[in-house]
């Protein structure tokens, strides 16, 4: 479902497609579950020339996913540098060898990168993108999940500017109750308190839409259904103590 769904997101991947065009690097961030990924992933679809990593929190498997990326795109340049070996080439690269390949891939050719996941770069990290985004003139798309944005760590400077940034938000209560609706139908998610629970999912998750579809996704649990019920309490509960933190602030 979340694949290829982009429930009333029209307006903001207009926007992004906007600020694509005018190839200057990006900021996204919003919490975690709010779509960031998803967003970001259908426009991959429409916008070849963007070099995707999903794991941008050191600078070897960031480096390396964008070689991975530029060979899928057929840069002549990346093939040549790994050889026969192709993918499996890049694990044999350093990360100052990996880093060069891609600059010089970078440089040649007119690309956009997209470093989702970022987990406080460090110093040397961020250094070595700012090389990426000067000595190439490639823009980036940096993508941060926390509200405050303490995940740029050094990258933070680049995105001094507010236009610089792009937020994504939970959805206001009456576009979170139509997409829980919309789940729970193209779910097939039936029970005799499903109005009940259903109120309760928009308080516990403040319009997450990730959340929404978590919770959803575990009252179809055995474990959650007592006959026709949902057993609202546990499933919360359980929902709470098994988040990972950066999703510890719903409904607070």
């Amino acid at each position: 479902m979340t694949q290829e769904w982009t429930f009333h997101r029209d307006e903001e991947l207009e926007a992004l497609r906007a600020r694509l065009r005018k190839r200057r690097s990006l900021l996204v961030h919003g919490p975690m579950g709010v779509g960031k990924t998803l967003l970001l992933k259908r426009l991959l679809r429409e916008h070849p020339q963007m070099l995707y990593s999903s794991d941008s929190a050191a600078m070897q498997p960031t480096f390396r996913n964008l070689g991975l990326a530029l060979l899928a795109a057929r840069d002549p340049g990346v093939a040549q540098a790994v050889g026969a070996r192709g993918a499996e080439g890049l694990n044999y690269k350093s990360a100052v060898a990996l880093r060069g390949i891609v600059i010089d891939a970078l440089r040649k050719r007119k690309y956009y990168i997209v470093l989702d996941h970022l987990k406080l770069p460090s110093q040397s990290f961020a250094a070595a993108v700012r090389e990426i985004t000067d000595w190439s003139q490639t823009p980036m798309v940096a993508v941060a999940r926390s509200t405050h944005m303490e995940d740029t760590g050094f990258l933070h400077s680049l995105f001094a500017e507010r236009t610089d940034r792009f937020e994504l938000r939970n959805f206001p209560k009456p576009e979170a109750k139509q997409f829980a609706q919309e789940c729970v139908r193209r779910a097939g998610l039936s029970a005799q308190n499903l109005g009940e629970f259903i109120e309760r999912v928009l308080e516990f998750s403040a319009g997450n839409p990730g959340a929404i579809l978590s919770m959803l996704e575990m009252a179809q649990r055995p474990e959650y259904r007592s006959a026709e019920h949902v057993k609202i309490t546990p499933l919360y509960v359980d929902f709470r103590l098994n988040l990972p933190l950066g999703y510890r602030f719903y409904g607070q």
